[in-house]
């Protein structure tokens, strides 16, 4: 299931986009402002974020084009009231993937968005590396300081998770939602000994670190 971050002042506009890519079957989450956005983009991994420009604490355009600077790759939608030339290529330029002008029908805005999100699938890397791991996912291997790791597919889940994530707190609800299927309902002991597994496998030294209170970070 992808995942949406909606960043909207407007209590209303926020709550029909929401309603609307929610019934789509995308799984969404609100902000109101940019203090919000980053704090949930802190949090979690999203498919593409639907920015409003104009948001009470500033224009959304200067953060993007910052976490662009910073390596930052997920889609970004921008919605809009301003509709000259000048404003749309600024928000191209700025890092924005697409542009839509207020008022718009919900329907384009979501179809809009369901292609980014497209995009943005397509665009994951198959190979992911944090310092000597290299996780490749089209060959379903993972190698530590060159040599080959053997992992069930639940640990390769949940490790491929983790490296998407990685440098961020992932709870074991999140690795749940992501890496069991949906019919799967496992307690959280269960997750503590995939990851135990994996923490052995992957051998000294440790890259996975216990977050109190909040999950699993793997970092070097």
């Amino acid at each position: 299931m992808a995942e949406v971050l909606v960043v909207e002042d407007d209590d209303e506009l926020r709550i029909a986009v929401t309603a609307e890519l929610t019934a789509t079957g995308l799984a969404l989450t609100q902000a109101r402002d940019l203090a919000e956005a980053d704090a949930a983009l802190t949090q979690a991994a999203y498919d593409c974020v639907v920015f409003d420009r104009m948001l009470p604490d500033g224009d959304s355009a200067g953060y993007v084009y910052r976490r662009r600077q910073e390596g930052w790759a997920v889609p970004v939608l921008f919605l809009t009231a301003r509709d000259s030339l000048a404003d749309r290529i600024s928000g191209f330029e700025h890092g924005g993937d697409d542009y839509l002008v207020k008022p718009f029908a919900v329907a384009e805005m979501t179809a809009r968005v369901l292609a980014l999100c497209r995009r943005s699938a397509d665009g994951r890397p198959s190979v992911l590396k944090v310092d000597d791991l290299v996780l490749d996912s089209a060959r379903r291997e993972v190698r530590r300081d060159g040599v080959l790791l053997t992992l069930s597919d639940k640990e390769f889940a949940v490790l491929e998770y983790l490296m998407i994530r990685a440098g961020q707190a992932v709870g074991r609800a999140e690795l749940i939602e992501h890496c069991w299927d949906a019919d799967a309902d496992p307690m959280s002991n269960v997750v503590d000994a995939v990851v135990r597994r994996v923490r052995v496998k992957l051998r000294e030294p440790g890259i996975i670190h216990t977050v109190h209170g909040r999950g699993y970070r793997l970092d070097r």
